[in-house]
């Protein structure tokens, strides 16, 4: 007599091995995201672009993907840019050559017009493409824009005398209803960093690190993060690649005098953003594929996070 249920696979029992499952890994990096899915779900993260990350295809590829990552984890980005490799090279072509003054590039109003073209001819609109190949997400900006970005000339200090650098600006005053409007509406706003002062109508370059840090206190945002080409502020450099991985803004301020001429403009922001209610800002590697997630994600994360002084050594970030 043949029996007709012999064939076919044999249910599990209660007493058969748990089948492995190869994908599990993947679910306990998602459970990890979980705590900080839910603390930063609605928050503004102001995003400052730049070192090699902009450069290099793959990293813009992969910054691309993980700002429409926090979007659709509930957060709400925007992006700030420069372009200095860009416009250099875009000078060059032009036959105008590019001078610094205290780390400052000097802009002629020709060399402004490049400045323009570049950042929202070429650099914002590459980002902007690249966001959207994702869904219809990114819109581009620039300070210019409905008043965005306010500025006024700004001068340097060379061998203690006053240095005229052109067409180079500081922040005076950031009207951010644009963006939150934009926010609002689920898109991810797109920032060239050129503003227009209001004192004599000319457009100027400004900061791109100075911008994004203005840009979070203006929106509130919970989180700056900056993209640059190190690891984060080192303790004591170059004797030491030890990488500081929190300091509060009284720490920082007392390092400043010392740190590297590169790092300043970002550090003087994240400190400008923490002391006018930011909660959080933060110096990681672009060069490092995803960094983003990274930082927000997981629970190590990357680079330097400055804090108030008023956030408890205990208190979760």
């Amino acid at each position: 007599m043949t029996d007709n249920h012999a064939s076919g696979p044999v249910p599990p029992t209660s007493t058969s091995p748990t089948r492995r499952h190869t994908a599990l890994p993947k679910a306990r990096i998602l459970i990890e995201a979980l705590p900080w899915l839910t603390r930063h779900h609605g928050k503004t993260v102001v995003i400052k672009f730049g070192g090699n990350a902009m450069v290099d295809d793959a990293l813009k590829a992969a910054f691309a993907q993980d700002v429409v990552f926090l979007r659709h984890a509930g957060l709400r980005p925007v992006v700030v840019h420069g372009g200095g490799p860009q416009i250099t090279a875009q000078l060059e072509r032009l036959g105008l050559t590019s001078e610094f003054k205290a780390g400052l590039r000097v802009t002629t109003p020709e060399t402004m017009d490049v400045v323009r073209m570049v950042l929202a001819g070429q650099v914002q609109r590459e980002l902007v493409g690249l966001l959207n190949a994702h869904g219809p997400f990114a819109v581009g900006m620039t300070g210019e824009d409905a008043h965005l970005m306010s500025a006024t000339k700004r001068f340097a200090t060379v061998d203690g005398e006053r240095v005229d650098l052109g067409r180079v600006g500081d922040i005076t005053g950031i009207e951010p209803g644009a963006v939150e409007a934009l926010l609002d509406d689920g898109r991810i706003p797109v920032i060239s960093s050129i503003a227009r002062s209001a004192d004599d109508g000319h457009v100027y370059n400004v900061n791109a690190d100075t911008a994004a840090a203005a840009l979070a206190a203006a929106l509130g945002a919970e989180t700056l993060m900056v993209l640059t080409d190190v690891e984060g502020l080192y303790a004591d450099w170059p004797a030491s690649d030890e990488v500081i991985s929190r300091l509060t803004e009284s720490e920082l301020e007392k390092l400043l005098p010392d740190l590297a001429s590169g790092m300043v403009p970002k550090m003087e922001g994240c400190l400008h953003a923490v002391r006018n209610g930011v909660r959080t800002a933060r110096v990681i590697d672009g060069r490092v594929p995803h960094s983003i997630l990274l930082e927000i994600f997981t629970d190590e994360g990357i680079g330097t996070m400055v804090v108030p002084d008023e956030a408890g050594k205990g208190e979760p970030t």
